[in-house]
């Protein structure tokens, strides 16, 4: 079963909510060093960080005050020298809607930004003061990802261009990492399952995806591709059913897969057009899950999608007219989403305040209890198990741009 995006209705650029530019001397725009490899609100969504390019890390408050009230921006924010190329940034303990709030301890440690450097340092800094933790070393190559894990905890994962995956226990004062060694090629991207028992990984030009188990620190399984691609993105959704993979090769083209991490089924495929699919400029850079509701952004080098999963069509479909937009990330309440460009530019565009279904609901809570075979074995009928499996949705999408196919 095939179907497109095309024709459907869908919200023009007028939705961008604001902008920010970095203060760059204009000769720099553009150079290497400038971009926005990475943008993240806080788990609460009362803060905003911005790596704005050339080794500065910006710590705004949510939401940006008017340009009527400037110095009260002035007075809130913060600035972060690094001295480094920043790849990565992770606020922690991060908060899981999904778990129980009485196994919960975030309360108990203050708000932290965990920044992955060029030079295989995290810096660890404390958000209210601004000021600098400590540092953690190890990493022999540039730190790409950080994450931490959606139980309250101050576990860090981060994952390196030096091949390996290394899990830090920032509660306890000098604890050496536990270091996931496995893949030939360096690691880009790592994402958390919402009961923080699974790490999932992907590899720069590894045609696979590397499944491993945060319970015993030891890999689980693969999830391998035919064809060779270079990985860009991974993230599980809100339950931890689907995993979304971003691949891309520069000669045909873009993939969003849906995975199951259970079965390691491939359950459906996002592509780009085939008149688009031959231009090497355009790349399919992030993907982010919605922490509310069945929303599923993601970000190429054109535009930015986001794809409502329920109801099967695009809600989002906002043209980059600045430059290339990198990476994505949802406001934990929903509402917002900001995208980073390569030249240090900032965007929040509104994101559709949708109602989740009583039925969906009732799957997400079930879901993140049980796993597809355990649902499988329930005495259900069967449009009701392929619905909690996710097997109700189309094997096959294709996106069409606004550009060449409209």
């Amino acid at each position: 079963m095939c179907s497109s995006f095309r024709g459907c209705t869908v919200k023009e650029p007028h939705d961008l909510i604001a902008e920010l530019k970095p203060a760059h001397h204009p000769r720099l725009y553009g150079s290497a060093g400038c971009e926005t490899w990475s943008v993240r609100f806080s788990p609460d969504g009362s803060s905003f960080a911005w790596s704005m390019g050339y080794g500065i890390v910006k710590l705004l408050s949510w939401p940006l005050t008017s340009e009527d009230s400037a110095k009260a921006v002035c007075s809130e924010e913060k600035t972060l020298n690094c001295k480094q190329t920043v790849w990565a940034l992770a606020f922690g303990p991060c908060l899981s809607t999904r778990v129980d709030a009485s196994h919960q301890n975030a309360h108990d440690h203050e708000l932290l930004l965990a920044i992955g450097l060029n030079n295989g340092v995290i810096q660890v800094w404390v958000v209210s003061s601004g000021n600098l933790r400590f540092t953690l070393t190890g990493h022999l190559a540039p730190v790409r990802d950080l994450v931490f894990t959606p139980n309250g905890s101050l576990t860090l994962v981060s994952a390196s261009r030096d091949k390996t995956l290394r899990i830090w226990d920032l509660a306890k004062k000098g604890a050496s990492p536990h270091v996931l060694r496995g893949p030939d090629y360096w690691v880009f991207r790592c994402s958390i399952s919402p009961d923080s028992s699974v790490i999932a990984s992907v590899c720069n030009l590894d045609s696979k995806v590397y499944l491993w188990s945060l319970r015993s620190y030891t890999f689980m399984r693969h999830l391998t591709y035919d064809h060779e691609r270079t990985m860009a993105s991974c993230d599980f959704s809100q339950d931890g059913a689907l995993l979304a993979i971003a691949s891309y090769h520069s000669t045909t083209g873009w993939w969003l897969d849906l995975w199951d991490p259970y079965t390691a089924d491939l359950l459906t495929r996002v592509e780009d057009c085939e008149l688009c699919a031959y231009r090497s400029d355009n790349l399919l850079t992030s993907l982010s899950f919605s922490p509310v509701g069945l929303l599923l952004a993601f970000k190429d080098y054109r535009a930015l999608r986001i794809w409502d999963m329920e109801q099967d069509k695009l809600v989002a479909d906002t043209d980059h007219n600045r430059a290339s937009g990198v990476c994505c990330a949802f406001h934990p309440h929903g509402g917002v989403i900001a995208t980073g460009c390569r030249d240090g530019h900032v965007k929040f565009w509104r994101v559709p305040h949708l109602i989740p279904s009583l039925k969906h609901l009732c799957r997400i809570a079930l879901r993140f209890s049980i796993s597809t075979y355990q649902v499988e074995a329930l005495p259900l009928p069967k449009k009701i198990l392929e619905y909690l499996t996710y097997r109700d949705v189309p094997k096959q999408k294709i996106v069409y741009c606004k550009e060449h196919c409209r």
